[in-house]
């Protein structure tokens, strides 16, 4: 569909509105990365004492995966709400949510204070986690995607996505800078406690500036226009999940094989690779944390310039770089740690980051587009969130196995890589969307407002609108 013509937003309101979602994403993203970094450096020896050290950081891992699971189930929630009642009012729910259970977190009592109660709860806290972030996301890109600029669409809905490397780089950097200051044992007994508890005050900033922006328009529109209809047609409106996969089907699995290397690949590079580096190669801690520190601050550069390409050239060729790209480099980037040297392990993380990142920064737009208004939350969410649980969840759990089995990083590559062959099949299969109108806020395809004709449709009457 052609580009809407409809007036772009003052420069001014659409930086707000970009800063609204940035800083929340990057708050959520610091509060799950920082679980993600904390699981693998202190708490297999908190809340697993009693395991071998590789065992104990596998369990750790475990309740890392847990928070995956409830992902889908905040997608479902969070989607179906923020397409009744606004993405906003379910964006500060999440940021809340997400907060207070980081910070509770950081007030946790260990295995050796309430023994095997402190695993459970830790686990119920990461669900909590888990179920925040799985509503945050969709609605952190759809506030920006239909507020902006349609030819500029990917270049400004990927700047939320830049939450990742921020949160990244933000997680990295507190427990780079608190392992440098602290004694090990000292980092060990209280030190952790430090970045969980920095969260609430992160949160207060987020709220302050979240609760400054407006609704997004687009989502205006269309809740005015489904009230018009269900008064005319005296009819109640489906419930968006059940339209989602009613219609949108087809673009709801495209977007989960999307996800499989780009979510699979990110935890490797960024997760795993603490466990990697520190046991296999025997590099310090410090060591790694840096490598992740700088390679996170490159990402995030770079996410905005992908975004940018993917509006001259199209969503799926700038995707398919960076599938292509990573699945090409799990080789290089495990021999390159395995010389032990620092920049060799800085250039693996930072390669594979950028690369990462021609996946991650027209993901936004991308998953926008494919679905109508009024389903358009819950359909991105569900997308993206879904396939989290088989991509990004078991990811450092199944990597962390691998090692342990074969004591080689070889079948770690060749993991990464079936997940880059998924995701290239499901970006050939997908749609190109950098020219469909977000201004159309019909909350159905047209193919579903009349009675579907008995013989074959043709492909183009069979193409949702947006």
């Amino acid at each position: 569909m052609a580009a809407s013509a409809s007036a772009p937003p003052t420069p001014s309101s659409l930086k707000r509105i970009v800063a609204a979602s940035l800083i929340g994403t990057t708050i959520e993203w610091y509060d799950f990365f920082l679980y993600g970094s904390a699981a693998a450096l202190v708490f297999n020896k908190l809340f697993f004492p009693d395991s071998d050290p590789l065992v104990g950081t596998l369990l750790s891992f475990l309740t890392y995966a847990v928070g995956f699971a409830a992902r889908p189930i905040g997608a479902l929630v969070f989607g179906h709400f923020g397409d009744r009642l606004g993405r906003k009012k379910l964006l500060v729910l999440s940021l809340l949510m997400m907060g207070g259970a980081t910070f509770a977190i950081g007030l946790m009592p260990t295995h050796a204070t309430i023994g095997t109660a402190a695993p459970v709860l830790l686990t119920v806290l990461r669900l909590i986690q888990g179920f925040a972030l799985g509503g945050e996301w969709g609605g952190a890109v759809l506030l920006v995607s239909e507020h902006g600029d349609a030819k500029r669409r990917g270049f400004w809905a990927s700047w939320p996505q830049t939450g990742a490397p921020a949160g990244q780089l933000l997680a990295t950097g507190v427990l780079s800078a608190l392992t440098a200051l602290l004694s090990d044992a000292a980092f060990t007994s209280w030190g952790w406690r430090i970045p969980f508890l920095l969260s609430g005050v992160l949160v207060l900033v987020g709220l302050w500036i979240r609760l400054s922006v407006d609704e997004s328009p687009v989502f205006k529109a269309a809740l005015a226009q489904a009230e018009q209809r269900k008064s005319t047609a005296d009819a109640a409106e489906k419930m968006p999940i059940v339209s989602v996969l009613k219609h949108h089907w087809r673009d709801v699995l495209v977007a989960m094989g999307a996800r499989m290397a780009e979510n699979i690949s990110y935890y490797v590079i960024t997760a795993f690779i603490l466990v990697y580096a520190t046991t296999a190669v025997e590099m310090s801690k410090q060591t790694a944390l840096n490598a992740v520190l700088i390679g996170s601050a490159v990402h995030f550069a770079v996410i905005p310039a992908w975004g940018a390409l993917s509006d001259r050239i199209g969503r799926r060729p700038v995707y398919l770089i960076g599938a292509v790209g990573v699945g090409a480099w799990m080789f290089p980037f495990f021999a390159l740690i395995d010389t032990a040297s620092f920049g060799n392990l800085l250039l693996a993380v930072t390669v594979g980051l950028v690369l990462h990142g021609a996946m991650y920064a027209p993901q936004a737009a991308f998953f926008s587009e494919m679905f109508a208004t009024r389903m358009r939350y819950s359909g991105a969410s569900i997308g993206a969130q879904f396939a989290s649980v088989a991509a990004g969840a078991p990811a450092p759990l199944i990597a962390t196995a691998l090692l342990a089995d074969y004591d080689s990083s070889t079948p770690i590559s060749l993991y990464v890589i079936a997940a880059a062959l998924i995701t290239v099949v499901a970006i050939i299969c997908a749609r190109e969307t950098r020219q469909r109108d977000l201004t159309n806020v019909d909350a159905e395809p047209e193919s579903a407002k009349v009675p579907a004709p008995r013989r074959a449709e043709p492909a183009s009457a069979r193409t949702p609108r947006s």
